[in-house]
């Protein structure tokens, strides 16, 4: 059956994905609840409404790029909703980045309605959302991922189905995690090299180059941790050690080490364990241990 589609959320990533989808030759109505989102639709869409159930008259390809699962299941299944006015057995594919248990329940309830659900948040800016250079990353049932490959591939360059229903959502969500939580260590390293006098531009020019800028995943947990080998290039203890003279640094400087501290409790923790002569990445393994899930 040919792929008709309706896009719901044409905003700041939801506008250019929908124009590199139409580019690539797909038939696609959008919706939004701002007619001014919808202007620059009117003349390349099939159709432009601020109505999910009118937008969604015959189409068979639902994708909802919305800010949160609330709005998603009213825009689905509301007064105004588009599942009830979408073809039968129609593929709902929601691009959203929301709640992992709300999407598993609207999932849930599409199937009951005979429809079928993909989950396939995306990652990367606004910047490569209009270059049509994002990262998919994709939950579902095989045969369904393979019918949104020519979509996905409108949209991005990086598509990975991650695994079963909800697992795109997940993988979004856990990849957010770290990059939130750099986010904040990187601020507070930065912020800690300012409180002794160093040149905090200097700094970021010098920890780029470095395993503290360059980040673990792309220098040590890999040749470590990752490929079974715990053999201490830089064992526990001695993170221990640096972290505890890094921490008496910022002290003495009125600044305050927030991750430094929860960084030497945990290594602390796992040295307590018998793991102070592994190395530093083995600190993962002891994360998933029961010990320090109960500590």
């Amino acid at each position: 059956m040919t792929q008709k589609i309706l896009i719901v959320g044409i905003g700041v990533m939801g506008a250019p994905m929908a124009k590199n989808i139409i580019n690539a030759g797909f038939d696609v109505a959008v919706c939004d609840e701002s007619s001014d989102a919808l202007v620059d639709f009117q003349d390349i869409a099939t159709l432009a409404s601020t109505s999910p159930s009118k937008a969604a008259l015959n189409r068979n390809v639902i994708i909802t790029v919305l800010p949160n699962s609330d709005i998603v299941e009213n825009v689905l299944f509301g007064e105004e909703g588009a599942l009830a006015s979408a073809v039968p057995n129609s593929l709902v594919v929601d691009m959203s980045t929301g709640s992992y248990d709300k999407t598993m329940k609207i999932a849930k309830k599409i199937e009951k309605l005979g429809h079928k659900f993909v989950d396939a948040p995306v990652g990367r800016t606004p910047r490569e959302a209009l270059t049509g250079q994002l990262l998919v990353m994709v939950g579902g049932k095989e045969q369904h991922v393979k019918e949104l490959n020519g979509i996905f591939n409108a949209v991005g360059n990086t598509i990975i189905h991650v695994g079963e229903t909800g697992c795109g959502l997940k993988a979004k969500l856990v990849n957010n995690y770290m990059a939130m939580i750099n986010n904040v260590v990187t601020g507070e390293t930065l912020s800690l090299a300012n409180s002794v006098g160093l040149d905090v531009g200097l700094m970021a020019d010098l920890m780029s180059t470095t395993a503290a800028g360059l980040g673990q995943l792309n220098t040590n947990y890999p040749k470590k941790v990752l490929s079974g080998d715990l053999k201490p290039d830089f064992p526990i203890f001695m993170a221990i050690k640096d972290l505890t003279m890094a921490i008496e640094l910022a002290e003495g400087h009125d600044a305050v080490p927030k991750f430094g501290r929860l960084a030497r409790k945990t290594f602390e923790g796992a040295k307590e364990r018998g793991m102070g002569s592994l190395d530093q990445t083995a600190i993962m393994k002891y994360l998933m241990s029961d010990d320090a899930k109960n500590s």
